[in-house]
């Protein structure tokens, strides 16, 4: 039997459509970006 291989870029190319296709993945990703551009202007700011 021959053993069937995936490419890593294959695997995350898999992730990504997975999560972009996965609103409570996407919900969280926009928590996570926003958050971190909160921190980066108050960082700015604080300056």
């Amino acid at each position: 039997m021959r053993r069937q291989t995936t490419s890593f870029k294959e695997l995350m190319q898999q992730n990504k459509n997975q999560l972009l296709n996965d609103p409570k993945a996407m919900e969280a990703i926009d928590k996570r970006l926003d958050d971190r551009q909160t921190k980066t202007n108050d960082n700015q700011n604080n300056k």
